[in-house]
């Protein structure tokens, strides 16, 4: 287990510098002087100069990238020319919104995923089973732009049962507050990766429930759930971690764009801003910080995968 933990950790490592080369090029090779946009167009080319000085501008651009590369892994990700502040700081700050809502997303998909999946499966082409996938169909084919708008048009601006943005209330703050303005943007994120675990689940447990050993558990008279979930749905998980661990991703890059739509001061919402000011210090850092996120869910899908089944660490 461990030759293999060595092994997804060195697969990692050119994931990463890749993100890092990536990100850096688009945002130093995109249209625009940073130096001109921060100080405007009345600027005089003297204070422009001596901007592009401090920000090491005026460097050719593998001297830029070698010495920002060598700073991130010291832990310095550089200071943000918009906010002032050093990236990491701001960065970590603003991820703890991001998580929150990332993992309410995750587990709301994974629970009512798998709960439609195991229905559809064992109800096959009934009303149940139709009415699932029809909902995993629209919930995987809905831009979640236009969902979440739809989300504030009918919950918030025409019932008022829920708040349309921001994560607390200017008066609130308490915990229910908190939980009232996380409902509408969990649910639009949630969304499509709900539709994908469950159509994953139901096509995993067709193929599951058809096996020779679930049809020997039944036979010795254990009960439909007992057989359905210790048996069937044991076996069947395997494909839907998998899955699962690549939806941390896709919730990650989706929370840019639900982020925006609810006012969600989340990691997402920054960069964006960052990218609107060019502020490509700290774009490159939280990129950075998702892509490292992300690759250490994988990296910890990957051990749960090995430990369920032996045979993917020993292939």
């Amino acid at each position: 287990m461990v030759r293999y933990f060595l092994r997804r950790i060195a697969f990692m490592m050119p994931v990463l510098l890749g993100v890092t080369i990536v990100v850096f090029l688009i945002m130093n090779l995109a249209p625009g002087d940073p130096a001109m946009i921060m100080l405007g167009h009345d600027a005089t080319p003297e204070a422009v100069a001596q901007l592009r000085a401090e920000l090491g501008l005026d460097q050719a651009l593998p001297l830029r990238y070698a010495y920002w590369l060598g700073n991130v892994l010291h832990g310095d990700f550089g200071r943000s020319i918009w906010l002032g502040q050093p990236v990491l700081d701001e960065v970590l700050n603003r991820f703890q919104a991001t998580a929150l809502l990332a993992v309410v997303a995750l587990f709301m998909s994974t629970i009512m995923g798998i709960f439609l999946g195991v229905i559809s499966s064992v109800r096959e082409h009934s009303i149940l089973d139709r009415l699932s996938m029809l909902l995993a169909l629209f919930g995987v084919s809905m831009p979640v732009f236009w969902l979440g708008i739809m989300l504030i048009l009918c919950f918030s601006l025409s019932l008022r049962w829920l708040p349309p943005a921001g994560m607390v209330s200017p008066s609130g703050g308490d915990l229910p507050d908190l939980a009232r303005h996380l409902v509408l943007p969990s649910i639009t994120l949630a969304a499509p990766a709900t539709a994908i675990v469950a159509r994953l689940t139901r096509a995993s447990m067709l193929e599951v429930i058809r096996q020779d050993y679930i049809r020997t558990a039944a036979a010795k008279g254990l009960g439909e759930s007992a057989v359905i979930l210790r048996h069937g749905l044991k076996n069947a998980l395997i494909p839907v971690v998998t899955v699962i661990g690549v939806q941390v991703g896709n919730l990650l890059g989706g929370a840019v764009i639900t982020e925006t739509v609810f006012a969600w001061p989340g990691l997402g919402s920054l960069i964006v801003k960052g990218v609107l000011t060019r502020d490509f210090l700290l774009v490159q850092g939280g990129v950075l910080f998702i892509a490292l996120v992300f690759s250490s869910v994988n990296l910890f899908v990957d051990m749960m995968l090995g430990y369920l089944d032996p045979r993917i660490r020993y292939s």
